[in-house]
């Protein structure tokens, strides 16, 4: 059971409550219901009947391809979350970087070479600043749901290379990403790091096991390690009282390709990618007359491609406008894993 985040009627965080009691405040009009990115939350209309706040931390367990998060206090596990890493940019990057070296070998009209504007400057690489930031951004988002206090990382290490001294902590993307989310971490909440070797004596302590199918979307699978991070932190029950899970990915917008990459026929490129689409950014909500919420996911020369909200499946093509009803813009893709996409 997912407990629902509490605001006051000034803006401020309180402690979450449970779905009963918040849809009792609904019934008789003491709070107002919204979603959040998915996240059913509500807002008081009086005065906060109490404002006591328990520590509240946020477990996180990286990986290569799905990641865990777990919402604790000492008396309740308010929220998990699995998400899908976001892997891509680097070879998007590569690509890019591909069809421009082709670009300069044709003979076309093109502009002068300009000089280098990120040499000699301290910078961290697109894709290891896209994988960590993701990270970031879940957490800022929590951070707006809960009144959180700490957060608390699984920390990971680059393999180690023989007769190597300090090779990995200088040049390894993972360790230059791992250390700037620290800094960004720090700046914000109290941060603790716990080894690997750390996270599975306390999962073996507490009798938990981690579940062999890494992409599965369960509770052993990744949150478990983050609920143990968590667990250490506050303390608790020894046993998860929450073991629902809440899948988010990244939002795959092509940025960096405006046009197709191979021409069509009559050697013409046409236009692919982007963030806007006929004056609505890609990725927004909205309310269609028939299919009921959908997302923006690209457009025709006469309306939107609306999709559904947990995948890519398209559900409607060329959407007239007055046929639907833009609602917010979304952050992340984002469905119950423990029932079909939203």
């Amino acid at each position: 059971m997912n407990f629902v985040p509490v605001k006051s009627k000034e803006g401020e965080k309180l402690m979450p409550t449970t779905p009963t009691r918040a849809g009792m405040m609904i019934k008789c009009r003491d709070a107002t219901p919204y979603w959040d990115n998915g996240i059913f939350c509500i807002r008081l209309n009086r005065e906060a009947s109490g404002r006591y706040k328990q520590e509240i931390v946020v477990g996180v367990d990286p990986g290569s391809k799905k990641e865990g998060f777990t919402v604790k206090s000492k008396a309740h596990t308010y929220l998990n979350i699995q998400a899908d890493a976001h892997n891509t940019i680097g070879k998007k990057v590569e690509k890019r970087r591909e069809l421009r070296r082709g670009r300069r070998s044709r003979k076309c009209p093109n502009r002068k070479n300009r000089t280098n504007r990120l040499a000699n400057r301290e910078r961290i690489p697109a894709g290891t600043r896209a994988r960590w930031d993701w990270k970031l951004r879940i957490l800022d988002w929590l951070s707006k749901l809960y009144p959180i206090n700490y957060v608390c990382v699984e920390d990971i290490k680059a393999r180690t290379i023989q007769r190597a001294k300090k090779w990995n902590q200088s040049f390894s993307p993972l360790e230059v990403g791992k250390q700037w989310f620290y800094s960004e971490v720090s700046k914000r909440w109290e941060l603790f790091t716990l080894q690997g070797w750390e996270t599975k004596e306390i999962r073996d302590r507490l009798g938990l096991k981690k579940s062999s199918k890494k992409l599965s979307e369960t509770f052993d699978a990744h949150c478990v390690d983050s609920w143990c991070l968590a667990y250490h932190t506050v303390g608790g029950q020894s046993i998860p009282d929450n073991t629902d899970i809440f899948c988010v990915a990244p939002i795959p917008i092509r940025r960096r390709e405006l046009h197709r990459q191979n021409p069509q026929k009559g050697g013409k490129r046409p236009r692919y990618g982007g963030t806007v689409c006929l004056g609505i950014p890609k990725n927004t909500l909205v309310k269609h007359v028939k299919h009921g919420l959908l997302r923006v996911t690209g457009f025709d020369k006469s309306g939107l491609n609306l999709s559904e909200l947990g995948s890519a499946k398209r559900v409607v093509r060329n959407a007239k406008q007055g046929t639907y009803r833009v609602l917010r813009k979304l952050n992340f893709r984002y469905k119950d894993g423990n029932s079909p996409p939203c």
